[in-house]
């Protein structure tokens, strides 16, 4: 009876506890800029899943100022080396900031969804907005991107990864664009509600 008890409790605890490794290609946002690696969004998340698990690898390729195309460049080979579970896109920011081409952006994206699906991975994109200060009509196009992309490839989507800091003083460091070490456990918050479901999976 007790061996039967056992396996069912592995049998329920093995969607919890099978080894996953989660690939986050990002930029500043995700980069820990300007504090200590270790108390960056990631890497609390990092933590976050070892105490819970003991069983994930995370890899942080975030690229301080990198855009999409940048991440694009980047990808195969981070792809290769980790061979990873799960791919959270966390990129974008940086291309809107500069005001750069939107069909550009999509398809940056776009491509960076499907060389992670052919490889295997689950794909995790965060979405990101724009300052009011670059007009409703670039910035609606923006945020559609990130929507039209996650419909389109039947993706969870993180409406917006700094909701609840962006614009808040206290959260952001003293360029008034990046988020500060404040701010990163509740990045992770953001992230979290969107990404525990793949890691059951």
């Amino acid at each position: 009876m007790s061996h039967i008890l056992l396996v069912i409790v592995c049998c329920l605890l093995s969607p919890l506890l099978s080894a996953k490794t989660v690939l986050v290609v990002g930029d500043s946002l995700s980069a820990a800029y300007n504090m200590p690696v270790e108390n960056g969004w990631v890497a609390l998340l990092d933590k976050r899943l070892n105490q819970t698990t003991g069983s994930h690898d995370v890899i942080n390729a975030s690229i301080s100022g990198d855009t999409t195309s940048g991440g694009l460049s980047r990808l195969p080979q981070a792809l290769a080396s980790n061979q990873p579970d799960i791919v959270i896109l966390a990129l974008g920011a940086n291309d809107g900031l500069r005001a750069l081409s939107l069909s550009t952006l999509k398809q940056n994206l776009t491509e960076m969804i499907e060389l992670s699906k052919a490889q295997g991975s689950k794909v995790l994109l965060a979405g990101m907005l724009l300052p009011p200060n670059y007009g409703p009509y670039y910035t609606n196009q923006f945020k559609a991107v990130y929507e039209e992309l996650a419909t389109s490839h039947d993706l969870p989507l993180i409406p917006f990864l700094l909701k609840n800091i962006g614009g808040v003083e206290t959260l952001i460091q003293k360029d008034g664009l990046h988020p500060n070490a404040q701010a990163q456990p509740l990045i992770l918050d953001n992230v979290w509600p969107y990404l525990e479901p793949l890691l059951k999976g």
